[in-house]
């Protein structure tokens, strides 16, 4: 069986964040994160991923430093993925 493109594809990009994601962070479970979102400690998914343009195709939140901060690959114009880093409690793009 061929593997989907799709499949291809997410491999990709997480192997992109992968390698964006400095040794030092560490990155929370699914339900970890969605406890700090409903705690309202930090901005939701969605308003980040609204500011970063592109479409977002995979998202980690992660602790750096004293940070928390959503790691994103985001899909840009002609399927380019770029890896974006975005301060989770303010929205602002680190890099």
């Amino acid at each position: 069986m061929k593997p989907s493109i799709l499949s291809l594809s997410t491999f990709v990009v997480t192997v992109a964040l992968m390698a964006a994601t400095p040794a030092s962070a560490r990155c929370l479970s699914s339900g970890q994160a969605q406890k700090v979102v409903a705690s309202g400690a930090i901005l939701r998914l969605a308003a980040v991923a609204g500011a970063v343009g592109g479409e977002v195709v995979d998202a980690q939140l992660c602790e750096a430093g004293n940070l928390l901060v959503y790691k994103l690959a985001v899909m840009r114009d002609g399927g380019r993925i770029e890896n974006v880093v975005v301060d989770a409690t303010s929205g602002q793009r680190l890099k």
